[in-house]
């Protein structure tokens, strides 16, 4: 038993109860919110719950995350806790992957086999029937039901934002790997300059995303209740920002760190965490372009 590394136990804790908490608020939130959208009440308390619970939930990150960082430096983690870090962390970008893959899933089989049904193709193109006449096409701007979804009048072109997006989220991959260089050289000045470009390049992104989304609503009329493809492209570019918002944080909270001297070259899992998120949302952007943009 001598030989075998000590493993720290923590004490009881409060914050999974927070996050539970928090969860439970911000869910329910989100379901009064959208329950009160669709029969048209004005006034929802939704936002204002959804909002609520998400309070609880920074509080619960930052309370929980600081404890972990002064655990670390405290020296109390061993080889064996850093293993499970890092299972624990591919493990959830593996949960991430299986995320997006069910929403690219739901854009392939419209794509692939419900739309050309409606439309009178295939194996199911007695489903015709439903809507007589509709003619299938991708991006659907003539929907079966124009009265219910109205279609939008356009969609976001690839090659303008959302091919700046892409030379913005990739560059930042790049920018951050040569962050991770320096810091394994313990060269803290380039690590500081690289990592910061990385979260300014994050933040374009989400700037450029949401000048994008104005003008979706505004002159297109391309917006979550126009059709199918309005929905999909919204659920999928949506989630992705919301994860590149999260990332941009995580980075932010790395170049604080930073700065503060933490880190060295031999230990730094928290930053390598971090990368492995954001290169993560890097990848699924890159698949966003191409199955929602460009074909």
């Amino acid at each position: 038993m001598s030989s075998h590394e000590h493993y720290y136990v923590p004490a009881q804790s409060k914050w999974p109860i927070i996050a539970t908490l928090g969860l439970l608020i911000s869910v329910y939130g989100v379901g009064t919110w959208f329950n009160d959208l669709s029969a048209n009440r004005e006034g929802s308390n939704g936002p204002l719950i959804f909002f609520i619970g998400g309070l609880f939930l920074a509080y619960m990150l930052f309370g929980w995350f600081g404890n972990v960082i002064k655990e670390s430096r405290s020296g109390l983690y061993s080889a064996q806790m850093d293993r499970s870090f890092r299972w624990g962390m591919s493990w959830f970008i593996f949960s991430e992957v299986m995320f997006f893959a069910a929403f690219f899933g739901v854009l392939f089989y419209v794509r692939t086999w419900a739309g050309p049904w409606l439309g009178g193709e295939g194996d199911k193109g007695i489903s015709n029937m439903l809507w007589e006449g509709f003619e299938y096409t991708w991006p659907l701007l003539n929907t079966p039901d124009p009265k219910l979804y109205p279609a939008p009048s356009g969609v976001i072109g690839a090659w303008g934002l959302p091919l700046i997006n892409t030379i913005l989220l990739v560059s930042s991959s790049f920018t951050l790997t040569f962050a991770h260089h320096a810091l394994r050289k313990n060269q803290r000045k380039p690590l500081t300059l690289w990592l910061a470009l990385t979260v300014l390049l994050g933040a374009a992104f989400l700037v450029l995303q949401i000048e994008e989304y104005i003008h979706a609503y505004t002159e297109l009329g391309l917006t979550l209740g126009s059709g199918i493809y309005g929905a999909t492209f919204f659920m999928l570019t949506g989630f992705h920002g919301a994860h590149v918002t999260m990332g941009a944080i995580i980075l932010t909270v790395m170049l604080i760190r930073v700065m503060r001297g933490h880190f060295t070259g031999e230990q730094h899992f928290g930053f390598e965490a971090a990368a492995w998120y954001w290169h993560f949302v890097d990848v699924v952007w890159i698949g966003l372009f191409v199955f929602v943009y460009v074909l």
